[in-house]
């Protein structure tokens, strides 16, 4: 084998263990982090000129956004022109925006204490009507809690969903907090890019083991948005018992808030199913976003968005729901 030959092997051989390294390295990359080329000059040791490509992984931060009108309607037909998002008040620039009609994975918590005991029946039927507004290539599971948040269905179609529910019943304390923090994690494991938690409770919890400020805190550092349908419990003059409803209220709109998703408080049947049915419809809505963040440090800190529609006529009518920020990556 002449020099010229084995300087060429060589070189082959270190650029499959380079492109080997450089997939590797890809793997390890968060979701949404997408590489740029560079191409810079090297040098052999033999003096001949080579290229070496160095890719520079930058975050694409994804953003789900809902528009809706003062009534609660979802405004469609909006153009990457007409929405701005802002970091830590520096504007960025839309790379990536879709408005289809796209499946998402949906996670269903389900209050099974003994406070919902009467009003299982009318939950099961809200239910069904949000599973039949869905899109058909949605997939959902099943979180039940009472004293102990348990999974009581994988990810299945509406159907096995609503027989599922049908199954259960309703006893003992409240552990909220547990049902919310289990849907979170459980909804990683989703095939669609979209994931929601539909949270039905009265808003009370007295058996979690987590505490609020951690699932606040879990929820800050996912891509999910939460929707709650808060059911009244049976009207009372006791005033702690009126302070404790009022507290539920109060955490699950503040949770749903946090992620960009809304609360929905219902006192009948009726009220109910039209809250989940105008949930699965908003879902339906919904614009899709993708941006690289002009700070690329790597610092782990708090990025805090804004997003808001760019339509002065129509921008007082108009209210714009998106989670409030990310963490950055550390590596």
């Amino acid at each position: 084998m002449n020099k010229t030959t084995f300087r060429i092997g060589r070189l082959a051989i270190c650029g499959v263990l380079l492109g080997g390294c450089l997939s590797v390295s890809g793997q390890h990359a968060p979701g949404g982090a997408k590489t740029k080329p560079s191409i810079l000059p090297s040098t052999s040791p033999d003096g001949a000129q080579q290229l070496l490509v160095v890719r520079e992984r930058t975050e694409l931060v994804n953003l789900t956004v809902t528009v809706t009108d003062r009534d609660g309607r979802a405004v469609t037909g909006l153009a990457p022109r007409d929405i701005e998002v802002y970091e830590d008040k520096v504007k960025q620039i839309i790379e990536h925006y879709s408005a289809d009609d796209a499946p998402i994975s949906v996670g269903v918590v389900f209050d099974t204490s003994g406070s919902m005991r009467d009003k299982l029946d009318r939950a099961r039927d809200a239910l069904k009507a949000f599973v039949e507004t869905s899109h058909a290539e949605d997939d959902f599971f099943l979180v039940g809690f009472n004293r102990r948040a348990n999974l009581l269905a994988e990810f299945c179609d509406g159907e096995e969903l609503q027989r599922r529910l049908n199954l259960i019943g309703a006893q003992g304390e409240t552990a909220l907090y547990d049902a919310v923090y289990l849907g979170v994690e459980k909804l990683h494991q989703g095939r669609h890019r979209k994931r929601a938690l539909l949270v039905i409770s009265d808003g009370q919890d007295n058996a979690s083991r987590y505490t609020l400020d951690q699932l606040r805190q879990r929820l800050k550092e996912s891509d999910v948005h939460l929707y709650c349908v808060g059911v009244s419990r049976a009207t009372t003059n006791d005033k702690a018992e009126q302070r404790e409803a009022l507290r539920g209220r109060m955490v699950l709109d503040g949770i749903a808030r946090l992620t960009g998703g809304r609360a929905f408080f219902v006192n009948s049947a009726s009220e109910l199913e039209e809250a989940t049915t105008r949930v699965a419809l908003e879902l339906r809505r919904q614009y899709s976003l993708g941006y690289t963040p002009t700070n690329q440090r790597r610092d782990g800190q708090w990025r805090k968005i804004r997003v808001r529609v760019n339509r002065p006529a129509r921008a007082a009518e108009l209210i714009v729901r998106a989670r409030d920020g990310y963490y950055a990556a550390t590596f």
